[in-house]
């Protein structure tokens, strides 16, 4: 939601009249979007900050910009840690970056911090030029905010509660997509199983919206994040079946599998409970790839606690994680539990244990794939090797593929898979693709 933001933000400073600059050595705007998840994104904000001053006391005339989650959050000691900074805004107002960027010029620093979206603001996309960087695919924001209260996630606070778009307003906006040759749409929510609640009094609407934006002509893949296990319904589960468009991959964030823990954290459900809707979804949708969310050193887990995490996780066979160690981010409930917090030697054992487990069942999973053909849609040359093209498969594994030619961005390729690394395929085209395939993968059959 971050880098779809920072694109709305390029997007209007390009219709204000300006353009890219390569290095801040050549910039007249510096503009840091900001999250504050983890607590190593705000010593990052404040060490950039920090490097920025002597560029600004060089030229005075430079603006730095800082906005998002961070700004959302600390508001006015950003200027107290950093006087240099021209202009503070959050979440919120977004769609203000530029006005308010005009007014520092003409009056002097500016801080601009709205407590709450409204469904009536400018502040959703639609209103907003972008500026993608690719042109085959792109982000759609379906809500914003969020209604949950997990112990130890700050995003309500800073991200307000939820408030859906209008759903034939997301259906006109991917047709627009559509027409400008994007074939891939990702959308965007906090919890995105939930959305449209408040537009029917409770009635969850986006299994009609994943049908409905997969319908769309020239869409050829829709992807989705990030849903709440609590609230995957068996509607989304079919809707994802029935839809080749909507790509075969579920991230499904567990964060622990220790019952204790997880009503700790106010997430919901049990493991028993989570398991039960990962094998549905599994026993529904063709060639599932599930990816997850997991927390290490959450405050009071104890030995017992992260075995069973281990189990869970061994159970569910992820085909990737994002494995965090636990950070306290202040106003969370969590962050008070300071007497409960781990050692960090702890933390870090079981961090390793943990990514030992995730990455046997990664392995096993890639290498499940060699042998096969997958549909991967052209992302453009490896970064290590030009000669090598980069795609990424329906299930949102990245292969790597010798294709003899370059082959243009948003490009849709068989890739045979001939081998199997920790966090990629490898393989060669087979041929180019001008419609869709279905989503189970190829065997290839020797002779």
């Amino acid at each position: 939601m971050n880098e779809h933001d920072s694109e709305r933000i390029a997007g209007s400073f390009e219709a204000d009249g300006m353009i890219p600059a390569d290095s801040v050595d050549d910039a007249d705007v510096v503009l840091l979007n900001t999250c504050c998840i983890r607590e190593n994104a705000d010593n990052k904000l404040y060490g950039t900050l920090g490097h920025l001053k002597s560029a600004k006391a060089e030229r005075p005339d430079l603006k730095i910009v800082v906005g998002g989650c961070l700004a959302q959050k600390d508001r006015e000691l950003v200027r107290e840690r950093a006087a240099h900074v021209d202009v503070v805004f959050g979440t919120h107002n977004v769609h203000r970056a530029v006005e308010l960027l005009h007014e520092s010029a003409s009056g002097g620093p500016v801080t601009e911090i709205w407590e709450e979206a409204t469904a009536d603001d400018d502040a959703f996309p639609s209103a907003i030029a972008v500026k993608r960087d690719v042109d085959h695919a792109a982000w759609v924001t379906i809500q914003v905010g969020c209604d949950n209260s997990c112990a130890f996630c700050i995003v309500p606070s800073v991200r307000g509660r939820e408030i859906s778009r209008p759903f034939g307003e997301l259906v006109s906006e991917v047709e627009q997509l559509a027409e400008q040759g994007v074939v891939e749409v990702t959308l965007l929510g906090q919890n995105v199983n939930s959305y449209g609640r408040d537009l029917t009094k409770r009635k969850p609407l986006f299994a009609d919206l994943l049908r409905a934006v997969a319908a769309v002509e020239g869409i050829r893949r829709v992807r989705f994040t990030s849903p709440h296990p609590k609230d995957l319904r068996p509607e989304t589960i079919a809707a994802m079946a029935e839809s080749v468009e909507v790509c075969p991959h579920l991230h499904l964030p567990l964060q622990s599998g220790s019952d204790r823990v997880l009503a700790s954290m106010h997430r919901g459900y049990t493991a028993a409970r989570y398991l039960e809707r990962l094998a549905a979804a599994r026993d529904a949708i063709e060639d599932l790839a599930v990816t997850t969310d997991l927390i290490v050193g959450f405050p009071g887990e104890t030995d017992d606690d992260f075995e069973r995490t281990l189990e869970v996780v061994a159970q569910a066979e992820y085909d990737s994680a994002y494995t965090f160690v636990f950070s306290p981010r202040p106003g969370t409930e969590a962050a008070a539990r300071t007497d409960a917090f781990l050692a960090p030697e702890v933390v870090a054992e079981r961090y390793d244990r943990l990514r030992v487990v995730v990455e046997r069942s990664t392995a096993a999973k890639h290498r499940a794939r060699v042998g096969h053909v997958e549909q991967a849609v052209v992302e453009g040359p490896s970064k290590k090797d030009p000669l090598v093209t980069t795609g990424r498969t329906g299930q949102n594994k990245l292969v790597h593929f010798a294709a003899g030619a370059p082959l243009r961005a948003g490009t849709f390729a068989d890739v045979l898979v001939t081998d199997a690394g920790a966090h990629h395929l490898l393989g060669e085209l087979v041929r180019v693709t001008a419609r869709p395939a279905h989503r189970a993968r190829i065997p290839v059959v020797a002779g």
